[in-house]
């Protein structure tokens, strides 16, 4: 039998190596670059994508309670974003979408956002931030999470955002921040 000594070394390199794949892993899915069209595996080519599907239907509670059912913004190009408050990501990306939501909403544009998360975050969130109520805030917790993976957010990542065409197919999802850029050059075309 060896000495103790001949096993340790093998078990250390072991460790080393599981956590240098780990740690390549991690930087590889969360990376910010690699969340964009141009990264070597584009997000709307993956092999589940729902990009060119028909949108699923769902009905949430906005924060006062009321429920609203997608089909009500049939026609219009929908933005559906899946959030949550304590996503640093999500909280950067709402500004801009409701300057957004007010400049070209006359054109037929229209942001939802899907918070997972609890009414009383949601609705302090939106009191300090000051989101208008033409930027409708629905409410899913668990459900929302339900509604995400129907939309192709396998993973779980937050912000996730699909962008919706008039006839109500799913035209684009962006995993991880959207700039400001990259949202209108994904819009433009669709208005």
């Amino acid at each position: 039998m060896p000495p103790i000594g001949q096993w340790k070394r093998p078990q250390y390199v072991l460790s080393i190596l599981i956590v240098l794949v780990m740690s390549i892993g991690t930087y590889t899915v969360f990376h910010p670059n690699n969340h964009r069209p141009d990264s070597l595996v584009d997000q709307n080519t993956l092999l589940h994508s729902p990009v060119g599907q028909y949108r699923p239907g769902f009905v949430l509670p906005d924060i006062a309670g009321k429920l609203h059912n997608i089909d009500e913004w049939d026609t219009q190009v929908l933005i559906v974003n899946f959030w949550a408050t304590w996503c640093k990501p999500c909280r950067r990306e709402i500004p801009m979408f409701t300057q957004l939501q007010a400049t070209k909403g006359q054109s037929g544009l229209q942001f939802i956002g899907i918070a997972i998360d609890e009414i009383s975050a949601v609705n302090n969130f939106i009191s300090d931030l000051g989101v208008p109520t033409n930027y409708p805030m629905l409410v899913g917790e668990d459900d929302a999470i339900t509604i995400a993976k129907r939309y192709g957010n396998e993973f779980g990542i937050l912000p996730y955002t699909v962008i919706i065409d008039r006839a109500g197919k799913i035209a684009y999802i962006q995993y991880g921040e959207f700039s400001r850029s990259e949202v209108e050059h994904q819009i433009i075309p669709l208005l």
